[in-house]
């Protein structure tokens, strides 16, 4: 039977099932499935376990209302933000450069596809990074290798503000993503350290609310940077950010991967791990799945500017203003997800559901870039991308929900599988984007529409929702 939601803390008297690191031929025993999130909502559920910042929280110490639960829920807001914030971390690197994007190719005379490849770079090292940051915070916890790669990050952006190439800039933007992965795997691996079941996915829904209004006000900010500076600024407003966080995460984010739970072994430990993983088929399906519907997000990302501003004539501040729009969708119906589908309806049902409506909006959106229903304005072009960023607010947090809860002690690992393979299919997916030039929006809609369809067959075939759905109502 598939464990209850709830704060970890509360099971830390059952013992471990076995298969943690160095069983790399037993599958990964699945703790939390579809099933899981038919638990019953009024269970106890602690917020955070003891040991982080403030007061500590014991389980059942206290009472509804009681000095220790006002504690735990100062606490578990306090964590919240701070993760948040790291999620938030990466969209604001990339988004609030989109505005600038036009004007990076005059400044450093280089082509569109190579100033893409500015985003593509920050993209791959955000995926390596993670591979590498993950299995270290599984071994070292959490809060060294975190506060490493932030300081790290700070100095790579500062110097992309000093850039003077096009090749030098797609250099430190590799840096960036390599050390900005350390917010993103960690970030991931902290709300499986604290959370289970079905806390666990609603609290996926919250960070993407804090980490939503990130692209919502980076255009923005990028945008009215652009007023007053060059490009250049955009960086130097990113490196204060980034020192800002990094003070905030060593102040108020304590250790939450206890020393007992930590893997001792080396890198052949962390790749029999992975291996490990990797041979869980319905893991695998997830973590593809997840990665194809972020390469049909980034598509959008990375195309945006040049078909609202290049092809349909609008300003950066209209696009930022339509951009944030979008983001707003997403947001909407991610906390949809989290408040009202989670706990009452299956995630499979909800994440097949929103891959549907992916794949809907990006046929939608070649029908209209091939000119099918004849020459379309930026309103129907916007009211299309409007719907496909909504629905990945039902696709991207039920991916990594779903695959999480089939890792039990190596949060690390599969967290920066998770990453990896999003940010390395993304990576591929924004070159693709610019193939023709920056006169047409039917390659960005081509891209699209084969990863939303390649999302679904993955969904459909690794996944198989269907067989555990029949075994939970059987009893098993």
């Amino acid at each position: 039977m598939p464990e209850s939601g709830g704060s970890r803390a509360q099971r830390a008297h059952i013992p471990p099932s076995g298969n943690g690191p160095g069983t790399d031929d037993a599958p990964v025993v699945p703790h939390g499935d579809a099933g899981a999130l038919s638990v019953d909502p009024g269970a106890p559920q602690a917020t955070a376990p003891a040991g982080l910042p403030g007061p500590p929280a014991l389980p059942g110490a206290a009472g509804p209302g009681g000095g220790a639960a006002k504690a735990t829920r100062r606490t578990g807001l306090l964590v919240t933000l701070v993760l948040g914030g790291l999620t938030a971390l990466p969209p604001l690197s990339m988004d609030m450069y989109l505005p600038a994007l036009p004007a990076v190719t005059d400044s450093l005379s280089a082509p569109a596809a190579t100033v893409q490849l500015t985003l593509t770079a920050c993209l791959a090292g955000m995926a390596l990074g993670q591979l590498v940051v993950g299995p270290m915070s599984d071994r070292w916890g959490r809060r060294t290798p975190l506060l490493l790669g932030m300081v790290v990050y700070v100095l790579a952006t500062a110097i992309c503000a000093l850039a003077p190439t096009a090749g030098l800039l797609i250099g430190f933007r590799l840096l960036q993503g390599l050390a900005g992965a350390a917010g993103i795997v960690i970030a991931r691996a902290v709300v499986r350290d604290l959370y289970d079941g079905v806390e666990m996915a609603r609290f996926f829904s919250t960070l993407m609310l804090i980490s939503g209004v990130a692209p919502i006000i980076a255009p923005l900010i990028g945008g009215q940077v652009l007023r007053v500076t060059d490009w250049r600024g955009i960086f130097v407003v990113l490196t204060a950010v980034g020192i800002v966080l990094t003070l905030v995460v060593w102040k108020w984010l304590h250790e939450t991967l206890p020393p007992a739970d930590r893997h001792t072994g080396g890198v052949a430990d962390a790749l029999r791990t992975m291996r490990g993983l990797l041979a869980d088929r319905v893991f695998t399906g997830y973590m593809v799945t997840g990665g194809l519907a972020f390469a049909v997000l980034f598509a959008y990302i990375s195309a945006s500017p040049f078909v609202v501003q290049e092809i349909y004539g609008a300003s950066p501040q209209t696009f930022s203003l339509l951009f944030g729009l979008n983001s707003i969708g997403l947001i909407v119906v991610g906390q949809i997800n989290g408040k009202l589908l989670v706990g009452r309806i299956s995630l499979d049902k909800v994440l097949g559901f929103g891959l549907a409506v992916i794949v809907l909006a990006a046929v939608a959106l070649l029908l209209m870039t091939l000119g099918v229903f004849g020459e379309v304005g930026l309103v129907p072009v916007a009211a299309g991308l409007f719907v496909l960023m909504s629905a990945m607010g039902l696709a991207m947090p039920n991916t990594n929900a779903q695959a999480l809860m089939r890792t039990k002690h190596a949060a690390g690992s599969a967290s920066a599988l998770l990453g990896t393979s999003s940010f390395l299919i993304g990576a591929v997916a924004s070159p693709l984007v610019g193939i023709a030039g920056e006169d047409t929006a039917v390659p960005m809609a081509v891209v699209q529409v084969v990863c939303a369809a390649a999302a679904v067959g993955c969904f459909l075939l690794l996944c198989r929702p269907w067989q555990r759905a029949g075994q939970e109502a059987g009893g098993l």
